[in-house]
């Protein structure tokens, strides 16, 4: 009796300590990140993206929290993670080879042309050290978000049954996206991808934030499974609203390495935007 009552003190810690660290690195981020919403958008994008003006998209004179890649990736992560929690559910497998393939030329192209643009980048920063090396093509930024999109589908689609392979008790033991769903959700990224890329600021504004939603999905999955991990509560969850402590204490996480980066960052650069010297 004095263990069962030792443990359930030991989670109500728990439970009470993961609400105070988030409340204090949700507010510590707060008060570092720039003013507004798209200064707090910019924060989140700070942490994992070069933010360089000419990689990226503007509505106007503002620019997107992400570049035009990133902004790719991570929008397209989001829908994916969306798309599957509304179709797949508790599904645990990953997809079959034939899409995994797929995924794999997504990988190939982002890795292709994200080389092919960052040697032109450092071309045109460092010219006499890289001028002989030859590009294979132009990249742009309507490339870059493609080519993006493709990258963040291939996360999420990866993610996302590993993420209920380690939490729920009985996991649904079929693979998470049929070539029906993936074609629909190809099809419903490719229309946010053409948003992206249409100057149309509402569209825009969408965008940069469901982009920002992206990162701190995929970032606070990941740490929501080193928290379960961590806990040695794998496969122990049976109901959706058990999930808020793992929740929490993922976005917990994600956002201190978010402001850990921050900081340091920052206290580099002095800048919120691209890196100094890489004029792209």
């Amino acid at each position: 009796m004095t263990e069962l009552t030792s443990a359930s003190h030991t989670k109500t810690w728990v439970k009470w300590l993961v609400l105070i660290a988030a409340i204090i690195a949700l507010a510590a981020w707060i008060y570092i990140a720039p003013p507004g919403l798209m200064g707090k958008l910019d924060a989140v994008g700070y942490a994992v993206c070069h933010r360089l003006p000419s990689h990226s998209l503007f509505v106007g004179d503002t620019q997107l929290p992400l570049c035009a890649r990133c902004t790719g990736e991570f929008n397209a992560a989001a829908v994916a993670l969306l798309f599957q929690g509304f179709v797949s559910r508790r599904k645990s497998k990953l997809p079959n080879r034939g899409i995994i393939a797929i995924l794999v030329i997504f990988f190939l192209a982002f890795g292709i042309d994200g080389s092919n643009s960052y040697l032109a980048l450092l071309k045109q920063s460092y010219a006499g050290a890289f001028a002989n090396i030859p590009n294979l093509y132009v990249t742009n930024n309507i490339t870059r978000v493609f080519t993006g999109s493709g990258m963040g589908i291939a996360m999420a689609s990866v993610l996302f049954p590993m993420y209920n392979q380690s939490i729920w008790r009985v996991p649904d033991e079929k693979p998470a996206l049929s070539w029906r769903q993936f074609g629909i959700l190809v099809g419903i990224v490719f229309l946010f991808d053409l948003a992206a890329i249409s100057n149309v600021d509402i569209f825009l504004y969408f965008i940069a934030l469901l982009s920002t939603l992206g990162v701190l999905a995929l970032l606070s999955m990941v740490f929501s499974i080193v928290w379960v991990m961590t806990m040695k509560q794998d496969n122990a969850f049976d109901h959706p609203r058990q999930l808020w402590l793992p929740a929490v204490a993922g976005l917990t996480l994600a956002f201190i390495l978010i402001l850990s980066i921050d900081l340091f960052r920052f206290n580099l650069t002095h800048t919120w935007t691209g890196f100094p010297g890489l004029t792209g």
